[in-house]
């Protein structure tokens, strides 16, 4: 869809105020007599957090609308302007920095509607922004809506070779350079764990690697950047069949190569000074007579062995084999994206992604960053006595412990197994 934003300002348009908690008595007393007439008459005595309030002017007509917020970082209680009457809106010239960009923002994250496969009757609300102003946010809402739109997209049309036809266009446009293995190409270039995973469906597995360098910059001058997600297109469970509700999901398992498809977007638009390597191994786990059996024992590109005791849980396996061709560059930094474990949901919530890291200087460096823009992360634990856990009787690791417990990190501690210790990874 469209960026919900305008630069062509017209008769009709509609003032927004949006008003912080601790803001709110002084706003209040300087409105006009009219409106704090009406806040009064209205029990209005708070900022309305999260929610959207028409105001009447002086003819009669709902024209102003009042949003609250707890604080001018606070991007989530603009999800209420789905509330709004179609038209167009105008911020007050008097917002602070810090509010006017994060009312821009929440305002085009709040607006994405995936509308591909019907008709739309509503128009949105739109908001009035001049011309070429907050670019950069806008690049954001972009890469936001890109990642959103393939998450979203149906499995039928989003597979292993739509994922890296997706990752081609992106390249075309920010003159990047695109190889993707394809199939039992894999196993030759020694990728067995992809192809492995991938083998029993009809749609062939695939490694996609883009690599990216800014105009006028040779490479070896910057700081190497890799970016490994998850691209499990559709997952069935293999032979061990996840039941019915969970599969309803499951078009969501390439979330993390989404992720890094939309941070590479953001990364080349403002054309960062890094070299950046995004590596999305693509598969559809499927149920065949050739599919991936529990208890079969593979061997990875590292050499390292692994133990399949689900086949459910396998979008760490096909990691394993991009994050050990990603450390064997020795990049400066690693970070990969995954909708790994549901036990990490289970830990801090649907709204507090959780993340792991070995470098704690790098991981407080995140948590510091997350905070001032209002969208928290958690650092969970790489801890050590874990890792007994994905030890195996009969190969180097496990990818599925015994264990009902610290599903999270121990997913966690598997993955770390594919690392460089000298890599910043998170």
């Amino acid at each position: 869809m469209q960026l919900p934003f305008s630069s062509v300002k017209s008769d009709t348009v509609r003032q927004i105020h949006p008003v912080t908690t601790a803001e709110f008595d002084t706003w209040r007393q300087v409105q006009p007599a009219h409106i704090q007439d009406w806040l009064e008459v209205m029990a209005i005595g708070a900022a309305p957090l999260g929610k959207v309030i028409a105001m009447p002017p002086r003819d009669g007509f709902a024209a102003i609308f009042l949003i609250g917020v707890s604080d001018a970082s606070d991007l989530w209680s603009w999800g209420c302007i789905s509330d709004l009457p179609s038209g167009l809106y105008e911020l007050p010239s008097t917002l602070s920095p810090q509010m006017m960009q994060t009312a821009v923002l929440g305002w085009g994250l709040a607006s994405y509607r995936f509308d591909q496969y019907k008709k739309n009757d509503k128009l949105p609300a739109i908001l009035y922004l001049p011309k070429d102003a907050h670019t950069l946010l806008k690049t954001q809402i972009e890469a936001t809506y890109l990642t959103r739109d393939l998450i979203n997209m149906p499995a039928l049309d989003m597979g292993p070779e739509e994922l890296a036809a997706q990752t081609k266009k992106l390249a075309t446009e920010f003159d990047a350079q695109v190889s993707v293995i394809v199939g039992t190409d894999l196993i030759h270039r020694k990728f067995p764990l992809i192809h492995a995973v991938g083998m029993a469906s009809t749609r062939a597995p695939r490694l996609i690697d883009l690599i990216w360098t800014p105009q006028n910059h040779a490479e070896d001058t910057l700081p190497k950047v890799t970016l490994v997600g998850k691209g499990v297109c559709f997952d069935s469970g293999g032979l061990d069949l996840k039941p019915s509700s969970a599969m309803l999901r499951m078009k969501k398992d390439m979330g993390g190569a989404a992720q890094v498809l939309g941070l590479a977007y953001m990364i080349m638009a403002r054309k960062l000074p890094i070299r950046l390597r995004v590596l999305i191994p693509a598969v559809e786990n499927s149920v065949a007579g050739n599919a991936l059996r529990p208890m079969d024992i593979l061997t990875s590109r590292s050499g390292k062995t692994i133990e399949i005791g689900n086949t459910d849980a396998e979008g760490r396996v096909i990691l394993a084999d991009a994050l050990s061709l990603a450390s064997e560059e020795k990049p400066d930094m690693i970070l990969d994206f995954a909708t790994l474990t549901g036990a990490a949901r289970v830990a801090v919530g649907t709204e507090l992604p959780a993340f792991f890291c070995n470098d704690n200087h790098f991981a407080n460096d995140i948590i510091t960053a997350c905070d001032a823009v209002g969208d928290p992360v958690w650092r969970m634990p790489l801890f050590e006595r874990y890792r007994k856990m994905i030890a195996s009787k009969n190969a180097d690791l496990t990818k599925s412990p015994a264990s009902p417990y610290a599903g999270a990190i121990t997913a966690a501690l598997f993955l770390e197994a594919f690392i460089d210790r000298d890599i910043i990874w998170g």
